[in-house]
């Protein structure tokens, strides 16, 4: 029988795999589950758990004027880390009032006890499911967290949402929930024309349209809302006070800060705990 020399077949054949890996893309990397927080990440269609190396760190007591949220959210994560029931929660309300900060505070709270925070984007959350089901057999507690959260006509994540939150067929797991921020009290826009939908009955009750109805399904479907308000000024100082001291600031130095402080978050139009806090890094970094 003749002998084959099949040495050039394989390097030809070694060629077409190196060009073919060259085209597609790596392969996820493992999870690494001793992380406290990840994103949510995607390469083509491939997505996977990123481990967040530096997490932002910010303690539920750094937050001020903002009580009954704090207790109500805690309240909340508490009983999700203990196995009881509990909600998926949406905040809305003024920007930079601490509703983002409010979830990173749970996780510098809850972190050693099991919770765990996966940031997604609203262009992935059509792979909501996706995540479910790979976080599903762990033992940690995990808050997929959705920041500044809004839905314009038609996108993909919107119906996705909707069937994690409450609707598929399928559960979301007793080790999931979502915690969303939005400026939007229903996520999505609203617009005067939507209102000549709504039917007036013979009696003088009022349904509104089916365009009005599916928007507002969608924040229904979260089983707590939390508002936040713009601060009063008086608000407004005490939060800048706080970080003054925080940032090593004497009591002669916080004072005479007042009328720029004022002066600060009138440029900025808003008297928000985030501008408090540019603020006092700004001052004390030129008076500490």
């Amino acid at each position: 029988m003749t002998a084959y020399d099949l040495t050039p077949l394989l390097e030809r054949a070694e060629r077409v795999l190196a060009q073919l890996e060259a085209w597609l893309p790596p392969a996820p990397p493992p999870v690494n589950w001793d992380s406290h927080a990840f994103r949510w990440r995607k390469r083509g269609t491939r997505g996977w758990l990123d481990a967040v190396r530096h997490v932002a760190r910010i303690s539920v007591d750094d937050l001020h004027h903002i009580e009954r949220q704090k207790e109500v959210i805690d309240r909340n994560t508490r009983h999700f880390l203990e196995g009881r029931p509990a909600n998926n929660v949406l905040m809305t309300g003024a920007r930079g009032t601490g509703k983002s900060s409010l979830v990173k505070a749970m996780l510098a709270r809850y972190g050693d006890a099991g919770l765990r925070l996966i940031e997604v984007d609203k262009a992935d959350l059509a792979d909501l499911s996706d995540i479910v089901e790979l976080v599903a057999s762990r033992s940690e507690r995990f808050i997929i967290f959705c920041d500044d959260l809004s839905f314009e006509e038609g996108e993909v994540g919107y119906k996705e949402l909707k069937s994690v939150l409450d609707g598929s067929v399928s559960s979301s797991g007793d080790n999931v929930l979502i915690y969303a921020t939005s400026n939007r009290r229903h996520l999505m826009p609203e617009y005067m024309s939507e209102n000549l939908t709504a039917k007036h009955q013979s009696d003088g009750e009022i349904h509104p349209g089916e365009t009005v109805e599916e928007k507002i399904s969608l924040s229904e479907r979260f089983g707590i809302w939390l508002s936040f308000y713009p601060f009063k000024q008086d608000d407004y100082l005490d939060i800048v006070n706080y970080w003054l001291h925080h940032h090593g600031c004497s009591e002669e130095s916080i004072e005479a800060s007042r009328s720029e402080a004022l002066q600060w978050a009138l440029e900025r139009g808003s008297r928000s705990g985030r501008v408090a806090r540019q603020f006092a890094r700004d001052w004390a970094a030129r008076h500490a």
